[in-house]
């Protein structure tokens, strides 16, 4: 790969180069997916694997005209669903972000509450949406359960992130005369920002598997796993598969914004970023 930059000339240090290399790869990786994807559609030849051509044809057909089994528009799945993520984001931000620099900070309550965390984080956030939906009802339960999808994500991050910090920052902002509250805001909180960003775009990943599926059981709401299960539910998989077609463009959108600031935030930081 080095070898190919530079008969082309790369300079990593010309943003324009990396820009471009970076588009370069996307067009080529994108592009070997959709071929594979034809590949196995027509090796299978069974309607339940539709040709990326076939898919195509109902996202349009959708944009255009709608879903003509609800009467709602492509835009309308996607503001619910994407209503619906970002409330459980937002709520996953604001417990995980000052509970992680808590525990990571203080080791006492880490150490008891590490048992608690270990015995839920490895439950499957799917696990829970029929639960949080009879629980809490339609609109708050799908936003639950997205909440714990990325909830733990961001916790174990942040936890890690302040548990990474030289203790002789600690040290010198106490020989300074610093307060508990100033070390937290001038040394905990911007050295844990990158790990922060870190599990953001892991969680941001897992919240969309989870919307998807909390939308199967709270179809009063609409989105995008609504649109998917009664695609599926009349065998018409080229929808099915427009459906997850658009679930791929969300969270590629949301994942690489969330990529963007990590790696902006990291280099202020003075974090090195693979």
């Amino acid at each position: 790969m080095s070898s190919l930059k530079s008969s082309l000339g790369y300079d990593r240090d010309n943003k324009v180069h990396r820009m471009l290399w970076m588009l370069f790869v996307v067009v080529v990786s994108l592009t070997a997916l959709v071929l594979i994807w034809w590949f196995i559609s027509i090796v299978i030849d069974r309607p339940m694997v539709p040709t990326p051509a076939e898919t195509w044809g109902a996202l349009t057909e959708l944009a255009r005209d709608g879903d003509p089994m609800t009467g709602r528009t492509l835009w309308t799945y996607i503001r619910s669903s994407f209503g619906t993520f970002m409330k459980g984001f937002a709520l996953a931000f604001v417990v995980a972000f000052p509970l992680g620099l808590l525990l990571g900070y203080s080791g006492v309550i880490r150490e008891f509450a590490t048992p608690a965390i270990e015995v839920l984080r490895p439950i499957a956030p799917v696990a829970w949406a029929p639960v949080f939906v009879v629980l809490f009802g339609y609109q708050i339960g799908p936003m639950v359960v997205v909440f714990v999808g990325i909830f733990f994500p961001l916790l174990t991050s942040v936890i890690f992130g302040v548990r990474k910090i030289d203790p002789n920052w600690i040290d010198a902002a106490k020989t300074l005369g610093a307060s508990q509250l100033q070390i937290f805001a001038k040394v905990v909180i911007p050295a844990s920002i990158p790990y922060l960003m870190n599990g953001v775009k892991v969680g941001l990943g897992i919240g969309w598997m989870c919307i998807v599926s909390a939308e199967l059981y709270a179809s009063p709401i609409g989105g995008v796993g609504f649109y998917i299960s009664n695609q599926a539910f009349v065998g018409y998989w080229p929808g099915v598969f427009a459906g997850i077609f658009i679930v791929g463009v969300l969270g590629i959108i949301t994942v690489g914004t969330a990529d963007y600031l990590h790696r902006t935030l990291s280099k202020r930081m003075g974090v090195e970023v693979s």
